[in-house]
């Protein structure tokens, strides 16, 4: 395969930061920027529950996902003018909400809600993985705010990882991505247990120690990014 964009070595991350507090009114907010991809994550605490939950003493959490209209190279259409969302979309929130709901415990948070919103606003590849870590580190934010940060019980984060031209990459960018002959994104816990693992063979099917070598692949770029949340997470509230 061609040089990777920047010289990056196949298993090294896309330069990534988490810029916390983004905005004034959510509890919780972050910008995490991954190579070229951003997405802004917020998170809101709400005294209230599903009427399925109440009177349980427990609480719950729910994520929702968008692409902005101008996050990709031609516009993206607004999905409340197509009065629906499209499957990719309900895919992906729903995705990001069973991650983040792994590692809360719905008694400790109490009878509120958690409310996580994930917006891209530039896309180049790994939106839901970043939109995971973001999503994360805003509720953090978010929870630490009302003296709730007990409610997680670890950290969670996600990268992609994939084969192209036959060689194993992690953190694919759009090109990369879209040309993989193997892709996948992996979500794992901050003591390294899996919670989701998402593979495609594009083309050919792949082996067994195939999926073992990206699965280690993305061990080591979750524990850089897990990392780096805890320090955007440990910076103090404004």
């Amino acid at each position: 395969m061609s040089a990777r964009e920047g010289g990056r070595k196949p298993n090294q991350l896309r330069a990534i930061s988490f810029e916390p507090d983004f905005l004034e009114n959510p509890h919780g907010s972050v910008v995490i920027t991954q190579g070229r991809t951003k997405v802004l994550c917020t998170a809101m605490v709400a005294e209230e529950i599903p009427r399925w939950l109440r009177g349980q003493g427990r609480g719950w959490m729910t994520a929702e996902y968008s692409l902005l209209p101008a996050s990709t190279g031609e516009r993206v259409q607004r999905e409340a003018s197509r009065g629906k969302q499209q499957g990719r979309t309900v895919e992906i929130q729903r995705l990001i909400g069973r991650a983040l709901r792994a590692v809360v415990d719905f008694e400790a948070l109490g009878e509120r809600t958690l409310w996580l919103d994930c917006d891209v606003l530039q896309a180049d590849g790994g939106t839901r993985c970043a939109a995971i870590c973001g999503a994360y580190v805003a509720a953090m934010r978010a929870l630490e705010r009302f003296g709730l940060s007990r409610a997680f019980r670890d950290s969670v984060a996600a990268v992609s990882v994939g084969v192209v031209d036959g060689v194993p990459l992690l953190d694919l960018d759009y090109s990369e991505d879209s040309s993989a002959d193997t892709d996948m994104n992996v979500v794992m816990t901050g003591d390294g247990r899996l919670v989701e693992v998402q593979a495609t063979a594009e083309r050919d099917p792949f082996a067994r120690e195939t999926l073992d070598e990206l699965l280690e692949l993305a061990a080591a770029g979750i524990g850089e990014i897990a990392a780096l949340q805890a320090e955007a997470v440990a910076r103090e509230l404004p």
